[in-house]
């Protein structure tokens, strides 16, 4: 899906991806994935390497025994997830660190692993769908960097985002989910990615897709996710609307939601225990 071409005369940088998530793109765009290369690339950025194995770590995960190295990870969560995990990491190194971004990159940690493995159960592509919900607010570490000043205040004025795209347009002609989906198309990511990072407000907002939407599977576990973790007595009724337009069994829909969350919630309970 081709970013609107406007945004490209914007003064708003959109950081390019480090060149460790390029070399991991093409080992992961391979047919037959070598697990060993993928762990070697990854430990070679030492500080990239010691920030996802801290991320294996965590009660998200709840592995039993700790893990000691990026290929002892990949034995023991995937391929998938590990890369996800560096994905995530490499993302937020691109920005700065900033106490008013860390609930984007928790929320973005426990939305990508959510829709990383509802897709799996669903057929959806996996990949796509963890990288879309990594990303999905990314538009928003974009604009605070270009305004720290001024977007901190925004982010604790806006009582949803529907709200923040209205504060957005204003202050600087672009909104964060525009910017977010430009930040993912550079970075390569799947169309399916993009697509659905570029309209998670709208969709999320009046739960209805609009009609230039295509590989809505993944638009669809977005939004699933998206009531699983701020409104999950809507669940049964966002399930409802959106299922069928993505052509998605609504039951199928509840169930990997629902299965997931109880892995995650259960990671974390043995975490604390």
């Amino acid at each position: 899906m081709p970013v609107d071409p406007t945004l490209r005369s914007l003064d708003i940088e959109i950081p390019t991806q480090p060149e460790v998530l390029v070399k991991l793109s093409l080992l992961m765009a391979e047919e037959d994935i070598d697990l060993l290369a993928m762990s070697s690339l990854v430990e070679t950025d030492m500080a990239l390497a010691a920030a996802v194995m801290k991320a294996v770590n965590s009660s998200l995960y709840g592995l039993r025994g700790r893990v000691q190295t990026v290929h002892q990870a990949l034995t023991y969560l995937g391929m998938r997830e590990v890369a996800a995990i560096t994905f995530e990491m490499g993302l937020r190194a691109a920005f700065p660190a900033a106490t008013e971004l860390e609930p984007v990159w928790k929320r973005a940690s426990e939305r990508g692993l959510l829709m990383g493995r509802m897709g799996q159960m669903l057929g959806v592509d996996p990949w796509a769908a963890h990288s879309a919900g990594l990303f999905e607010e990314c538009g928003k570490a974009v604009l605070y960097r270009h305004a720290p000043a001024h977007y901190p205040a925004m982010l604790r004025a806006a009582a949803s985002d529907v709200e923040l795209v209205q504060l957005e347009h204003t202050a600087f002609g672009v909104s964060h989910d525009a910017l977010g989906s430009a930040l993912c198309e550079s970075w390569g990511l799947a169309p399916a990615a993009v697509a659905s990072v570029r309209h998670h407000v709208e969709v999320q907002a009046g739960l209805q897709m609009p009609e230039s939407l295509q590989r809505r599977g993944v638009s669809a576990i977005s939004t699933i996710a998206w009531a699983l973790l701020t409104c999950p007595e809507q669940l049964d009724e966002v399930a409802r609307e959106i299922a069928p337009q993505a052509s998605l069994d609504e039951a199928l829909v509840l169930r990997a939601a629902r299965r997931v969350s109880d892995q995650m919630k259960q990671a974390q309970e043995h975490d604390r225990g």
